[in-house]
Protein backbone atom coordinates (compact mmCIF):
# COMPACT_ATOMS: atom_id res chain seq x y z
CA UNK A 1 0.00 0.00 0.00
CA UNK A 2 2.86 2.41 0.88
CA UNK A 3 4.69 1.59 -2.04
CA UNK A 4 1.55 2.05 -4.42
CA UNK A 5 0.96 6.32 -2.55
CA UNK A 6 4.80 6.64 -2.98
CA UNK A 7 4.19 5.66 -6.80
CA UNK A 8 1.41 8.03 -7.21
CA UNK A 9 3.14 10.46 -5.20
CA UNK A 10 6.13 10.89 -7.64
CA UNK A 11 3.75 10.59 -10.50
CA UNK A 12 2.36 13.98 -9.74
CA UNK A 13 5.16 15.39 -8.72
CA UNK A 14 6.34 14.45 -12.35
CA UNK A 15 3.39 16.27 -14.05
CA UNK A 16 3.36 19.74 -12.25
CA UNK A 17 6.77 19.80 -12.65
CA UNK A 18 6.10 19.13 -16.23
CA UNK A 19 3.09 21.33 -16.21
CA UNK A 20 5.65 24.14 -14.89
CA UNK A 21 8.34 24.08 -17.39
CA UNK A 22 5.25 24.05 -20.16
CA UNK A 23 6.46 20.75 -22.25
CA UNK A 24 4.05 17.50 -21.96
CA UNK A 25 5.97 14.87 -21.88
CA UNK A 26 5.16 11.16 -22.89
CA UNK A 27 2.84 9.95 -21.24
CA UNK A 28 0.04 13.06 -20.80
CA UNK A 29 -1.40 12.82 -24.14
CA UNK A 30 -1.30 8.79 -24.36
CA UNK A 31 -0.50 8.58 -27.41
CA UNK A 32 0.62 5.32 -29.26
CA UNK A 33 2.85 6.69 -32.05
CA UNK A 34 6.80 5.51 -31.34
CA UNK A 35 7.50 8.92 -31.34
CA UNK A 36 6.02 12.46 -31.14
CA UNK A 37 6.51 16.06 -31.28
CA UNK A 38 4.44 19.46 -31.13
CA UNK A 39 6.87 22.68 -32.00
CA UNK A 40 5.74 26.03 -32.61
CA UNK A 41 6.66 27.02 -35.77
CA UNK A 42 7.33 30.73 -35.15
CA UNK A 43 9.65 30.40 -32.29
CA UNK A 44 10.44 26.67 -32.40
CA UNK A 45 9.85 26.32 -28.72
CA UNK A 46 8.87 22.44 -27.98
CA UNK A 47 5.29 21.99 -26.34
CA UNK A 48 4.71 18.04 -26.12
CA UNK A 49 7.74 15.53 -27.09
CA UNK A 50 8.04 11.55 -26.73
CA UNK A 51 11.19 10.24 -27.67
CA UNK A 52 12.09 12.95 -29.94
CA UNK A 53 15.24 12.67 -30.69
CA UNK A 54 14.88 9.05 -31.54
CA UNK A 55 16.36 7.86 -34.63
CA UNK A 56 13.52 5.94 -36.60
CA UNK A 57 12.79 5.09 -40.51
CA UNK A 58 10.71 8.08 -41.57
CA UNK A 59 9.39 6.59 -44.83
CA UNK A 60 7.52 9.20 -47.11
CA UNK A 61 8.16 12.11 -44.67
CA UNK A 62 11.77 11.77 -46.32
CA UNK A 63 10.34 14.44 -48.68
CA UNK A 64 10.19 16.98 -46.36
CA UNK A 65 13.79 17.48 -47.27
CA UNK A 66 13.21 16.81 -50.99
CA UNK A 67 10.50 19.78 -50.98
CA UNK A 68 12.59 22.02 -48.63
CA UNK A 69 15.80 21.92 -51.45
CA UNK A 70 13.31 21.69 -54.48
CA UNK A 71 11.77 25.02 -53.17
CA UNK A 72 14.71 26.80 -52.14
CA UNK A 73 15.87 26.16 -55.66
CA UNK A 74 13.09 27.29 -56.93
CA UNK A 75 13.06 30.48 -54.68
CA UNK A 76 16.20 31.60 -55.43
CA UNK A 77 16.03 30.96 -59.20
CA UNK A 78 18.39 28.41 -59.63
CA UNK A 79 15.08 26.12 -61.44
CA UNK A 80 12.10 27.51 -62.74
CA UNK A 81 8.79 25.89 -62.27
CA UNK A 82 8.06 25.76 -66.00
CA UNK A 83 11.24 24.12 -66.44
CA UNK A 84 10.98 20.79 -68.60
CA UNK A 85 12.81 17.58 -66.62
CA UNK A 86 13.88 14.40 -68.52
CA UNK A 87 13.22 11.33 -66.91
CA UNK A 88 16.12 8.75 -66.12
CA UNK A 89 16.20 4.99 -66.19
CA UNK A 90 17.05 5.53 -61.93
CA UNK A 91 14.28 8.00 -61.58
CA UNK A 92 12.04 5.16 -63.76
CA UNK A 93 13.10 2.45 -61.78
CA UNK A 94 11.59 3.55 -58.47
CA UNK A 95 9.87 1.34 -56.78
CA UNK A 96 6.63 2.03 -54.26
CA UNK A 97 4.31 5.23 -55.11
CA UNK A 98 4.63 6.62 -58.24
CA UNK A 99 3.09 8.90 -61.20
CA UNK A 100 4.80 6.22 -63.85
CA UNK A 101 7.45 8.06 -65.71
CA UNK A 102 8.45 6.51 -68.75
CA UNK A 103 12.11 6.88 -69.64
CA UNK A 104 12.64 10.13 -71.24
CA UNK A 105 9.38 11.46 -70.63
CA UNK A 106 9.27 15.10 -70.08
CA UNK A 107 7.40 16.61 -67.01
CA UNK A 108 7.45 20.09 -65.79
CA UNK A 109 8.88 21.15 -61.99
CA UNK A 110 5.31 22.32 -61.46
CA UNK A 111 3.82 19.08 -61.51
CA UNK A 112 7.03 17.05 -60.69
CA UNK A 113 6.57 19.54 -56.96
CA UNK A 114 2.83 18.28 -57.40
CA UNK A 115 3.46 14.03 -57.79
CA UNK A 116 6.19 15.01 -54.74
CA UNK A 117 3.79 17.09 -52.44
CA UNK A 118 0.39 15.18 -53.18
CA UNK A 119 1.02 11.77 -54.34
CA UNK A 120 3.94 10.95 -53.13
CA UNK A 121 5.81 9.69 -56.20
CA UNK A 122 8.89 8.19 -55.69
CA UNK A 123 10.11 8.69 -59.25
CA UNK A 124 8.71 12.06 -59.32
CA UNK A 125 11.35 12.89 -55.95
CA UNK A 126 13.94 10.96 -58.01
CA UNK A 127 13.51 12.50 -61.42
CA UNK A 128 13.50 16.38 -59.69
CA UNK A 129 16.63 15.23 -57.40
CA UNK A 130 18.73 14.62 -60.47
CA UNK A 131 17.35 17.73 -62.40
CA UNK A 132 18.96 19.82 -59.32
CA UNK A 133 21.52 18.18 -58.76
CA UNK A 134 22.68 15.92 -61.34
CA UNK A 135 22.61 12.43 -59.52
CA UNK A 136 20.30 11.37 -56.60
CA UNK A 137 23.50 10.66 -54.65
CA UNK A 138 24.27 14.35 -54.90
CA UNK A 139 21.12 15.42 -54.00
CA UNK A 140 21.43 13.36 -50.80
CA UNK A 141 24.40 14.91 -49.87
CA UNK A 142 22.93 18.45 -50.41
CA UNK A 143 19.97 16.83 -48.06
CA UNK A 144 22.56 15.48 -45.03
CA UNK A 145 24.25 19.02 -45.54
CA UNK A 146 20.90 21.38 -45.13
CA UNK A 147 19.97 18.69 -42.24
CA UNK A 148 22.76 19.75 -40.16
CA UNK A 149 23.21 23.29 -40.96
CA UNK A 150 19.14 23.36 -39.80
CA UNK A 151 20.74 21.51 -36.07
CA UNK A 152 19.53 17.93 -37.45
CA UNK A 153 21.56 16.20 -35.81
CA UNK A 154 19.97 12.57 -35.41
CA UNK A 155 19.41 12.56 -39.57
CA UNK A 156 21.08 10.66 -41.93
CA UNK A 157 19.08 10.69 -45.30
CA UNK A 158 20.21 7.35 -47.81
CA UNK A 159 17.52 8.39 -50.88
CA UNK A 160 15.50 11.58 -51.51
CA UNK A 161 12.32 9.34 -51.22
CA UNK A 162 12.17 7.31 -47.95
CA UNK A 163 11.81 3.88 -49.78
CA UNK A 164 13.77 1.31 -46.95
CA UNK A 165 17.53 1.31 -47.06
CA UNK A 166 19.65 0.54 -44.17
CA UNK A 167 21.05 3.44 -41.90
CA UNK A 168 18.27 5.80 -43.90
CA UNK A 169 16.80 7.40 -40.19
CA UNK A 170 15.92 10.83 -38.75
CA UNK A 171 13.91 12.04 -35.88
CA UNK A 172 10.72 13.78 -35.05
CA UNK A 173 12.38 16.61 -33.88
CA UNK A 174 15.21 17.03 -37.02
CA UNK A 175 11.61 16.25 -39.49
CA UNK A 176 10.43 19.37 -37.19
CA UNK A 177 13.23 21.33 -37.33
CA UNK A 178 12.87 20.71 -41.53
CA UNK A 179 9.40 21.28 -41.80
CA UNK A 180 9.66 24.32 -40.26
CA UNK A 181 11.90 25.90 -42.07
CA UNK A 182 9.84 24.52 -45.10
CA UNK A 183 6.84 26.77 -44.13
CA UNK A 184 8.66 29.62 -44.20
CA UNK A 185 8.61 29.18 -48.09
CA UNK A 186 4.90 30.62 -49.18
CA UNK A 187 4.85 29.46 -52.44
CA UNK A 188 4.90 25.99 -51.18
CA UNK A 189 1.65 25.54 -49.43
CA UNK A 190 0.58 26.31 -53.64
CA UNK A 191 1.46 22.32 -53.78
CA UNK A 192 0.46 21.50 -49.62
CA UNK A 193 -2.85 22.59 -49.76
CA UNK A 194 -3.72 21.31 -53.15
CA UNK A 195 -6.70 18.54 -52.19
CA UNK A 196 -7.26 17.14 -55.79
CA UNK A 197 -5.47 18.12 -59.20
CA UNK A 198 -4.14 16.08 -62.23
CA UNK A 199 -1.52 15.17 -64.93
CA UNK A 200 -1.09 14.41 -68.11
CA UNK A 201 -3.79 16.94 -69.29
CA UNK A 202 -6.06 15.56 -66.31
CA UNK A 203 -5.57 11.87 -67.27
CA UNK A 204 -3.26 11.08 -64.21
CA UNK A 205 -5.79 11.57 -60.99
CA UNK A 206 -3.68 13.54 -57.72
CA UNK A 207 -5.43 12.86 -54.44
CA UNK A 208 -3.53 14.22 -51.75
CA UNK A 209 -2.74 11.80 -48.91
CA UNK A 210 -2.75 14.17 -46.27
CA UNK A 211 -6.42 13.53 -45.21
CA UNK A 212 -6.37 16.24 -42.43
CA UNK A 213 -6.58 18.59 -45.24
CA UNK A 214 -10.39 18.01 -44.92
CA UNK A 215 -10.84 17.37 -41.47
CA UNK A 216 -8.86 19.55 -39.36
CA UNK A 217 -9.56 23.48 -38.78
CA UNK A 218 -6.23 25.32 -40.36
CA UNK A 219 -3.99 22.35 -41.38
CA UNK A 220 -2.44 23.56 -44.47
CA UNK A 221 0.76 20.25 -45.21
CA UNK A 222 2.72 18.86 -45.28
CA UNK A 223 3.70 15.50 -45.71
CA UNK A 224 2.40 11.47 -44.93
CA UNK A 225 4.21 8.29 -45.16
CA UNK A 226 4.72 4.42 -44.61
CA UNK A 227 6.22 1.38 -44.88
CA UNK A 228 6.15 -2.04 -42.79
CA UNK A 229 9.21 -0.93 -41.40
CA UNK A 230 8.62 2.90 -40.48
CA UNK A 231 4.72 1.95 -40.47
CA UNK A 232 2.78 5.20 -40.23
CA UNK A 233 4.42 8.62 -40.37
CA UNK A 234 3.39 12.11 -40.98
CA UNK A 235 4.33 15.71 -40.59
CA UNK A 236 0.93 17.95 -40.05
CA UNK A 237 0.89 21.70 -39.82
CA UNK A 238 -1.86 24.32 -38.99
CA UNK A 239 -2.46 27.98 -38.52
CA UNK A 240 -4.64 29.37 -36.88
CA UNK A 241 -4.22 33.31 -36.46
CA UNK A 242 -0.25 34.25 -35.89
CA UNK A 243 -0.16 31.09 -34.53
CA UNK A 244 1.26 28.30 -37.02
CA UNK A 245 1.97 24.40 -34.82
CA UNK A 246 4.27 21.41 -36.45
CA UNK A 247 3.07 17.80 -35.02
CA UNK A 248 4.96 14.80 -36.38
CA UNK A 249 4.43 11.09 -35.38
CA UNK A 250 6.46 8.64 -36.08
CA UNK A 251 5.71 4.82 -35.96
CA UNK A 252 2.14 4.85 -35.77
CA UNK A 253 0.11 1.29 -35.74
CA UNK A 254 -2.07 2.54 -38.11
CA UNK A 255 -3.06 5.23 -41.07
CA UNK A 256 -6.25 6.57 -38.87
CA UNK A 257 -4.06 6.97 -35.78
CA UNK A 258 -1.39 8.54 -37.54
CA UNK A 259 -4.14 11.46 -38.39
CA UNK A 260 -5.66 11.12 -35.37
CA UNK A 261 -2.81 11.65 -32.88
CA UNK A 262 -1.00 14.58 -35.04
CA UNK A 263 -4.44 16.05 -34.53
CA UNK A 264 -4.75 15.30 -30.84
CA UNK A 265 -1.46 17.37 -30.83
CA UNK A 266 -2.52 20.20 -32.88
CA UNK A 267 -5.45 20.27 -30.24
CA UNK A 268 -3.56 20.50 -27.26
CA UNK A 269 -1.29 23.25 -29.00
CA UNK A 270 -4.20 25.32 -30.42
CA UNK A 271 -5.97 25.06 -26.67
CA UNK A 272 -3.24 26.08 -24.41
CA UNK A 273 -1.02 28.31 -26.17
CA UNK A 274 -0.89 31.16 -28.93
CA UNK A 275 1.83 33.12 -30.66
CA UNK A 276 1.71 36.86 -30.67
CA UNK A 277 3.66 39.00 -33.08
CA UNK A 278 6.08 41.69 -31.32
CA UNK A 279 7.30 42.86 -34.34
CA UNK A 280 7.19 43.32 -38.20
CA UNK A 281 10.14 43.09 -40.85
CA UNK A 282 10.89 46.56 -41.28
CA UNK A 283 9.19 48.10 -38.62
CA UNK A 284 11.25 51.40 -37.42
CA UNK A 285 12.56 51.71 -33.66
CA UNK A 286 13.50 55.15 -34.17
CA UNK A 287 16.51 56.73 -35.88
CA UNK A 288 20.44 56.75 -34.44
CA UNK A 289 22.77 59.33 -35.20
CA UNK A 290 25.75 58.59 -37.30
CA UNK A 291 29.30 60.35 -37.66
CA UNK A 292 31.09 61.30 -40.60
CA UNK A 293 29.03 59.50 -42.88
CA UNK A 294 27.13 60.52 -46.23
CA UNK A 295 24.14 60.83 -43.91
CA UNK A 296 23.54 62.47 -40.36
CA UNK A 297 20.90 59.57 -39.38
CA UNK A 298 19.60 56.11 -39.89
CA UNK A 299 16.62 54.70 -39.29
CA UNK A 300 16.74 51.06 -36.92
CA UNK A 301 14.75 48.37 -37.84
CA UNK A 302 13.72 45.10 -37.38
CA UNK A 303 15.05 42.17 -40.09
CA UNK A 304 12.50 39.73 -39.71
CA UNK A 305 9.08 39.42 -38.19
CA UNK A 306 9.49 38.61 -34.06
CA UNK A 307 6.95 36.45 -31.90
CA UNK A 308 6.48 35.07 -28.43
CA UNK A 309 4.46 32.22 -27.29
CA UNK A 310 2.53 32.47 -24.42
CA UNK A 311 -0.05 30.38 -22.98
CA UNK A 312 -3.82 31.73 -23.25
CA UNK A 313 -5.13 33.66 -20.99
CA UNK A 314 -1.79 35.23 -19.81
CA UNK A 315 -1.04 37.92 -22.60
CA UNK A 316 -1.10 40.90 -19.45
CA UNK A 317 1.63 43.30 -18.73
CA UNK A 318 3.55 42.83 -22.09
CA UNK A 319 5.92 45.56 -22.80
CA UNK A 320 8.14 46.48 -25.23
CA UNK A 321 12.09 48.43 -24.21
CA UNK A 322 13.89 49.92 -27.06
CA UNK A 323 17.81 50.19 -26.33
CA UNK A 324 19.86 51.97 -28.98
CA UNK A 325 22.85 53.76 -29.29
CA UNK A 326 23.72 57.29 -29.00
CA UNK A 327 25.82 57.46 -32.09
CA UNK A 328 27.43 55.19 -34.54
CA UNK A 329 30.71 56.15 -36.35
CA UNK A 330 30.09 55.34 -40.87
CA UNK A 331 30.64 53.31 -42.47
CA UNK A 332 27.77 51.68 -41.44
CA UNK A 333 26.54 47.90 -42.70
CA UNK A 334 23.28 46.45 -42.51
CA UNK A 335 24.20 43.53 -40.95
CA UNK A 336 25.77 45.30 -37.84
CA UNK A 337 23.27 45.35 -34.84
CA UNK A 338 23.13 48.63 -33.15
CA UNK A 339 20.24 48.71 -31.02
CA UNK A 340 18.38 45.85 -29.30
CA UNK A 341 14.48 44.85 -28.14
CA UNK A 342 13.88 43.28 -25.36
CA UNK A 343 10.05 42.20 -24.60
CA UNK A 344 9.43 42.20 -20.72
CA UNK A 345 5.78 40.32 -19.18
CA UNK A 346 5.91 41.62 -15.58
CA UNK A 347 9.38 42.69 -15.47
CA UNK A 348 10.87 40.00 -16.55
CA UNK A 349 12.72 39.90 -19.99
CA UNK A 350 10.90 36.65 -22.28
CA UNK A 351 12.43 37.57 -25.77
CA UNK A 352 15.33 39.83 -26.94
CA UNK A 353 16.52 40.65 -30.39
CA UNK A 354 19.17 42.75 -32.09
CA UNK A 355 17.85 45.64 -34.21
CA UNK A 356 19.53 46.73 -37.28
CA UNK A 357 20.60 50.00 -39.92
CA UNK A 358 17.61 50.49 -42.51
CA UNK A 359 20.34 51.10 -45.12
CA UNK A 360 24.34 51.03 -45.65
CA UNK A 361 25.90 54.52 -44.53
CA UNK A 362 29.08 55.05 -46.30
CA UNK A 363 31.43 57.03 -45.09
CA UNK A 364 31.55 60.59 -45.97
CA UNK A 365 34.72 61.90 -48.10
CA UNK A 366 36.69 65.25 -46.74
CA UNK A 367 34.86 67.31 -48.47
CA UNK A 368 31.64 65.96 -47.65
CA UNK A 369 32.42 66.82 -43.95
CA UNK A 370 33.69 69.68 -44.36
CA UNK A 371 30.55 71.16 -46.40
CA UNK A 372 28.51 69.40 -43.49
CA UNK A 373 30.77 71.74 -40.81
CA UNK A 374 29.95 74.75 -43.22
CA UNK A 375 26.08 74.33 -42.87
CA UNK A 376 26.21 74.19 -38.98
CA UNK A 377 28.56 76.61 -38.85
CA UNK A 378 25.73 78.73 -40.77
CA UNK A 379 22.69 77.92 -38.99
CA UNK A 380 24.05 79.50 -35.98
CA UNK A 381 25.04 82.84 -37.95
Amino acid sequence: MFKRLLTLLVSVILAISFVLNGTVYADTLNLKSKSAILMEANTGQILYEKDSHKPLPPASVTKVMTLLLAIEAIDSGKIKITDKVVTSKHAFDMGGTQIYLEVGEEMTVDDLMKAIAMNSANDASVALAEYIAGTEENFVEMMNKRAKELGAKNTTFKNATGLPEEGHLTSVYDIAMISRELVKHESIFKYLTNKLDSLRNGKFSLINTNKLLWRYKGVDGIKTGSTSEALYCMAATAKRGDTRLIAVVFGAPDSETRFSEAAKLLDYGFANYESVKVASKGQSFGNVKVLKGKREAVSVVCRDDEYILIKKGEGKNIKTEVELKNAVLAPLAKEVPIGTVKITQDGKVIKKFNIYPQEVVEKANFFENLNKVFIGWLKYQ
